[in-house]
């Protein structure tokens, strides 16, 4: 999660643009919109989706990793967190 205020009001902005663009989706299939503009308007939102999951997912390892570890442990914990993340994000 964003951790300042400029970087929430920038994830919003992107959630708000992605919103409008699957509304646009939503209106061309339901006008019977033609398959190749429908695929592009699908291949663009899944980009904007993408690209919102990286800044998110580099917000979080800054907050994360931005400080030293108060033990092995923690340490520990902190990679197996992020690595189920990363790994949840390449699915």
């Amino acid at each position: 999660m964003p951790h300042s205020p400029e970087e929430k009001k920038k994830v919003l902005a992107r959630v708000r643009r992605i919103r409008g663009q699957c509304d646009a989706l939503d209106r061309a299939l339901d006008a019977g919109a033609e398959c190749g503009p429908v695929l592009q308007q699908i291949a663009a939102i899944r980009g904007a989706v993408n690209g919102l999951m990286s800044e998110v997912m580099e917000a979080h390892l800054r907050e994360e990793f931005g400080h030293p570890a108060q033990s092995d442990a923690q340490r520990a914990e902190r990679v197996r967190d992020m690595s189920a993340l990363i790994r949840s994000y390449l699915k």
